[in-house]
């Protein structure tokens, strides 16, 4: 996932890209050993505590000695929103800070932002209740800003960017917002994390190669609408059907994979059922014949 992150930002002439990492580095360090990323030369600021949203951008931007116009992007979200369009409006309005923003069914998980017929941000609304949002035009977690806004971040402290900087920026007048209805994703649930799996195959977007060269599936296996990634085995008779069987996991004979998420190195036992988007985390075995109904295993596993 944050290898298309940076791969995107490169397309859009990045050349330099700062991850800012709290939980499990390590994993991220292992990954690009060189410091690249899809072309793009790392920089790892790794928080020595959690300090929330602005918090992080603050001490990123300063472990890395940024002290230029920048971007921010969340590391969970996939999207094909133009970056250097957003960048050429902020130049254009002479903001402080630009957010792209994208309509969303409901928008009571996100920060609604309605905005004027220049684009300036006249409120930053965070997760509305159901019903009451003014605008289904929603903060995309892609920013433009100026170095200004990391002064505006106090040292020390847990900092949400979505509620405090931002709302300080609208009261001051400098934030605008740049619409966009280009391909966007928060995959951070479990839903949303096999939508964007799913949508890499399926013609949504680009379409990519839905089962891995290296995988070994039984010839009468059925692979349906699914992504079967590196080193998957999949036994006889066993169905795969829009669902995401990760890295090394082994699918026994017979078993019965629909819509669910089967983590990296899982084994899922003989005529085992998973659907209702249960989700197996890395390396879990599950028992031959056991059924599993919207179930996450271990129970804390959010993919």
């Amino acid at each position: 996932m944050i290898e298309r992150v940076v791969a995107s930002l490169g397309a859009n002439g990045v050349t330099d890209a700062v991850l800012s990492l709290g939980y499990k580095p390590d994993a991220f360090m292992k990954a690009y050993p060189d410091g690249t990323c899809a072309g793009v030369t790392l920089h790892y600021a790794v928080e020595p505590e959690p300090l929330d949203t602005a918090g992080a951008v603050r001490f990123a931007a300063l472990d890395a000695g940024i002290d230029d116009r920048f971007i921010v992007v969340n590391g969970d979200v996939l999207s094909d929103v133009d970056v250097a369009a957003i960048w050429a409006f902020h130049d254009k309005q002479g903001a402080e800070g630009t957010i792209s923003l994208t309509p969303v069914d409901d928008p009571s998980r996100y920060g609604v932002v309605p905005i004027d017929a220049d684009g300036r941000v006249e409120a930053f609304i965070e997760k509305p209740p159901a019903g009451e949002a003014p605008t289904n035009w929603i903060n995309a977690g892609t920013y433009v800003l100026e170095p200004s806004v990391i002064d505006r971040i106090p040292e020390g402290r847990k900092v949400s960017i979505e509620r405090e900087t931002f709302p300080a920026m609208v009261a001051a007048g400098t934030l605008f917002a740049l619409q966009s209805d280009e391909y966007w994703v928060d995959s951070g649930t479990p839903a949303t994390y096999l939508q964007v799996q799913l949508d890499l195959v399926n013609g949504v977007r680009a379409r990519e190669v839905a089962v891995s060269p290296s995988a070994v599936v039984a010839a009468d296996a059925e692979i349906v609408d699914s992504v079967v990634m590196q080193d998957v085995r999949i036994g006889a008779g066993a169905t795969v059907e829009g669902s995401a069987v990760l890295p090394g996991a082994r699918i026994g004979a017979r078993a019965r994979i629909v819509g669910s998420i089967v983590g990296p190195a899982a084994v899922i036992g003989d005529g085992a059922v998973l659907d209702e988007l249960t989700v197996i985390g890395d390396g879990v075995s599950i028992d031959a014949g056991a059924s599993l109904h919207g179930a996450r295993v271990p129970e804390n596993v959010t993919a």
